[in-house]
């Protein structure tokens, strides 16, 4: 039987807007376009390399309640696909699925108007599949495991009094008792490539930036259930940051992450999709980037320069930030401080396509004297003294001062 080839991506995340500005032609927020300018390279790739089955692991929009006109934009590229025979499973991830059990998730408009070789995946299911090139394959999948909908159902209702870290714990053990079942029926059919498709995270996956907008807890699998030789490839989602977590041994178990940066925590990661050639018992696959949207960090630190202005457009001209993403960092003194020029700073950035934040991290020279001292124990007093120190005045004009200083603090 042939290969088949499997293009597998995630986490496209349409709707996000970081970092955007209103695109007067299209009518879209930047960023969106940049979300949709690399789902549109990844289709492009995938009708002009013979992909036989593509497997999109969740997460298709920024939330569970896409505007139409995003709903659109997503529909066009992914229709692409299946007009020209290619099959595609659409796995329900947590930003897709609705929080009431029994509503529509964002993806199920693909199964109500029953689109040819489009399989929306919102349980844990075996499809037996025949392939573009008419390669029998079968797919297993398992989306991302909802608290709300899980304990909305009476065989779960004794988990409600759990808290929310014993529940997550059960949920993973729910879900690997699940997996074991679903590799018990895979092995049923023991000479059909088998591809298990999932949106969760994993034990020894590394988290990329997503971490910090996901809220709470997470469920986490063991590793283990997913290395079982049965499964000829392990196609993830959910985790932003691209890696293979079985060390090169069979199965590759794949996340690969998502294709655009949602901020400065991915600035050095590569983004892209996976392509992959699966057969029983053998894959190989591999890590194709996209021309994501850079992020640049500009750190300049100024402290021992007579010019700060000159050294910090000198730095600036150093990093490549035509159509990046950029935020400058400056480290400079408290005297240095009114010479930085941010509207200078922001013209020598005209390239750019955002310009994220220009910080000034400055030393102060009352932090400085004041050494180990805990401010928080200094009375209003005590602190106004030590700064009138650190600014070198005379005696006679700091206990001038003190005297109207306590008077205000006293409200007399």
């Amino acid at each position: 039987m042939l290969p088949i080839n499997v293009l597998h991506f995630a986490d496209t995340h349409i709707g996000m807007r970081n970092y955007g500005y209103f695109h007067r032609e299209s009518g879209l927020n930047s960023r969106v376009l940049d979300f949709l300018r690399c789902m549109s390279e990844v289709i492009d790739y995938a009708l002009d390399n013979d992909v036989d089955l593509c497997v999109f692991s969740g997460d298709a929009y920024k939330n569970q309640r896409p505007d139409p006109t995003i709903q659109r934009e997503f529909s066009r590229r992914m229709k692409r696909l299946t007009t020209a025979g290619i099959p595609v499973i659409f796995l329900v991830g947590n930003h897709d699925m609705p929080s009431a059990d029994r509503a529509a998730s964002s993806l199920d408009i693909y199964r109500t108007l029953d689109v040819p070789g489009a399989i929306v995946a919102d349980r844990e299911e075996i499809y037996n599949l025949s392939c573009r090139r008419g390669q029998d394959v079968q797919v297993v999948t398992m989306p991302y495991p909802q608290r709300n909908r899980l304990l909305s159902r009476d065989e779960y209702k004794h988990l409600r009094q759990q808290s929310i870290e014993d529940l997550d714990n059960t949920i993973a053990e729910i879900m690997e008792a699940d997996i074991e079942d679903l590799i018990k029926e895979a092995q049923q059919n023991p000479d059909v490539p088998t591809i298990f498709v999932g949106h969760f995270s994993v034990t020894g996956s590394v988290y990329g930036s997503e971490k910090s907008v996901m809220i709470g807890r997470d469920v986490v699998v063991s590793k283990g259930h997913l290395a079982n030789p049965v499964w000829d490839y392990v196609a993830l989602g959910h985790i932003h940051k691209h890696q293979e977590l079985n060390n090169g041994a069979h199965p590759p178990i794949v996340y690969p992450g998502s294709l655009e940066r949602i901020d400065f925590g991915e600035e050095k990661e590569s983004k892209g999709f996976v392509m992959a050639k699966v057969e029983k018992g053998k894959t190989e696959w591999e890590f194709i980037t996209v021309k994501s949207r850079p992020f640049r960090t500009i750190r300049v630190d100024v402290r021992k320069s007579d010019d700060p202005m000159s050294k910090i457009l000198d730095e600036i001209i150093s990093h490549h930030v035509a159509g990046a993403i950029v935020r400058v960092i400056i480290h400079a003194t408290e005297e240095q401080d009114p010479l930085i020029e941010d509207y200078t700073i922001e013209k020598s950035l005209e390239e750019a396509s955002y310009i994220a934040g220009i910080k000034h991290d400055i030393d102060r020279v009352f932090r400085k004297r004041l050494g180990e001292t805990n401010i928080e124990t200094l009375t209003p007093e005590k602190a106004l003294g030590l700064y009138f120190q650190s600014k070198g005045m005379e005696p006679e004009h700091q206990e001038k001062l003190m005297k109207h200083a306590e008077i205000v603090i006293k409200g007399e």
